[in-house]
């Protein structure tokens, strides 16, 4: 297929060009001043608190969202101490690197790996200014 067929112009290029470099001057701005909004309320309403502020026409919100999880190794660690292995989980995950170097020295062939291995493809767009 040429190219003259696909509907790509010189100037859809460059708008894309132009418009992805402004989103990263406004996704850097934004930050900048999700840092100062964060900032503020740190001294307002007090770090990792939720609070609002009214200014105007506008209400700053900031929500405080929580999250925990158990640290692998010390809680498996305290939990053999405890004798309640029953509470550990034993995840069986095969070892690419491993399986990869097997490979590599014939100690394995690829064929008999041949149905389990999972390709997936994620695509990506780049535009550059020549």
């Amino acid at each position: 297929m040429s190219v003259e067929n696909l509907l790509i112009s010189e100037e859809m290029l460059a708008r894309y060009y132009d418009l992805n470099k402004m989103k990263k001057e406004i996704e850097a701005e934004m930050n900048q001043l999700k840092s100062s909004f964060h900032a503020c309320m740190d001294q307002y309403a007090g770090a990792n608190q939720k609070g609002e502020i009214t200014e105007g026409r506008y209400k700053l919100l900031r929500q405080i969202r929580k999250s925990e999880k158990f640290s692998d190794k010390e809680t498996v660690a305290r939990l053999e101490k405890l004798q309640m292995d029953d509470l550990i989980k034993v995840v069986e995950k095969p070892d690419d690197g491993k399986i990869n170097a097997a490979i590599e020295l014939g100690l394995l062939a690829e064929a008999d790996l041949e149905d389990c291995r999972i390709t997936s493809y994620s695509p990506a767009i780049a535009v550059k200014k020549l």
